[in-house]
């Protein structure tokens, strides 16, 4: 049986339009006319851009008709047909010119596909590229902060156990004489340094497991912690000023060590980048349901690129002091403040650098065996 040429052309599966000299369609398919809604007859005098959404209808006059006219065709371009009832039908359109033996223009054949399913396509495979990327972008991340890891806690390490192990040597050598009490105190600082960087490794493991920094709650009085862990740091820096108030009366939901550690951590920070000659200002306060700590030191305000960085994991800001440690105090800090239900946030411009902690005095709810 001979092929229905008319057929053909009328029921193919995609879209026919001939648009004449004026670029207004001619001829068109019985299959254009079932995607658009519109009668063969209603497409007759229409031009293309007119069968196309906005975006299209410009795009096709500043770039596809004149690439049609510069080189007599285009092939799959991306446009949106609107049909009838102003729905969108995603098509590829291709185009070709035909002229006559004097370079006259005869007409234009237009073919339409349809491309909702390509399109789908093309999105997922781009959807798939940022992910892959997103992917890529997060474990290049995690190379470099567990290469940092490592070499920072190597470094640290490696300063109190040189301490620990130069006082058994000297201990060997010389014997318990007068010097051995002081020398026995360093080690015992080296030693009690060296459990605290595992113990903030142990929190950051903890952390980015997904189980958060793990506390043991109970209400109670939050004062006499943070009194103790600034007599500490009191002892430890006779050299630096403190200036205290301790106003909160109310009891606390809270795990106390961890607020302690928070506070220590906090100080830490303020006794390494303050002003050396100005105090530093604890203020601890209970109202209206709310405990709220802050400690302020004066000093250099933060820039904005380090603000941005402040509590992230190994960020050591400019200085590259040992003492420093692994860069994690902050961290933790706003860790612990997180897992209290509260917030740790930071100030700092040129009359000094406040970080403040708040968080509810009593306890808010939570899944059981959570807090």
């Amino acid at each position: 049986m001979a092929e229905d040429l008319e057929d053909l052309y009328e029921n193919a599966p995609c879209g026919y339009a001939s648009l004449g000299p004026d670029g207004r369609i001619v001829k068109s398919n019985l299959t254009l006319s079932q995607w658009t809604g519109f009668s063969q007859e209603a497409l007759l005098g229409k031009r293309l851009r007119e069968l196309v959404n906005t975006s299209g209808a410009i795009f096709y006059e500043t770039h596809f008709a004149p690439l049609l006219r510069m080189q007599g065709f285009f092939n799959e371009v991306a446009l949106d047909l609107v049909t009838i009832d102003g729905a969108t039908l995603p098509v590829l359109v291709s185009a070709a010119e035909r002229r006559d033996a004097y370079g006259d223009l005869l007409f234009t054949r237009v073919t339409i596909f349809q491309a909702a399913e390509r399109r789908r396509y093309e999105r997922e495979l781009v959807e798939a590229k940022r992910e892959a990327e997103r992917g890529l972008a997060a474990e290049r991340t995690a190379s470099e902060l567990r290469e940092q890891f490592v070499a920072i806690l190597g470094h640290d390490l490696r300063n109190p156990l040189a301490a620990i192990d130069a006082g058994i040597n000297l201990l060997q050598r010389r014997g318990f004489d007068d010097r051995a009490p002081d020398l026995l105190a360093h080690m015992r600082r080296s030693g009690s340094r060296m459990q605290e960087l595992i113990n903030n490794v142990l929190d950051l493991t903890r952390s980015r497991l997904g189980g958060g920094i793990p506390l043991k709650k109970e209400e109670c009085s939050i004062t006499p912690v943070m009194a103790q862990v600034i007599e500490e740091l009191r002892i430890a820096h006779p050299e630096s000023e403190f200036a205290v108030n301790l106003n909160a009366t109310e009891p606390v939901d809270c795990d106390q060590g961890r607020i302690g550690q928070l506070l220590s951590n906090l100080l830490g920070n303020a006794l390494h980048h303050g002003a050396k000659n100005r105090p530093i200002r604890v203020v601890a306060v209970t109202e209206e349901g709310r405990f709220t700590l802050s400690v302020a030191n004066e000093g250099d305000p933060i820039r904005p690129e380090i603000m941005e960085r402040l509590f992230l994991p190994f960020y050591r800001g400019e200085a590259r002091s040992s003492a420093e440690g692994l860069g994690l105090g902050l961290y933790i800090a706003s860790e612990i403040a997180r897992a209290h239900d509260g917030e740790l946030s930071v100030t700092s411009d040129q009359s000094g650098t406040v970080f403040t902690f708040t968080m509810p005095t009593a306890r808010t709810a939570a899944p059981d065996g959570v807090g």
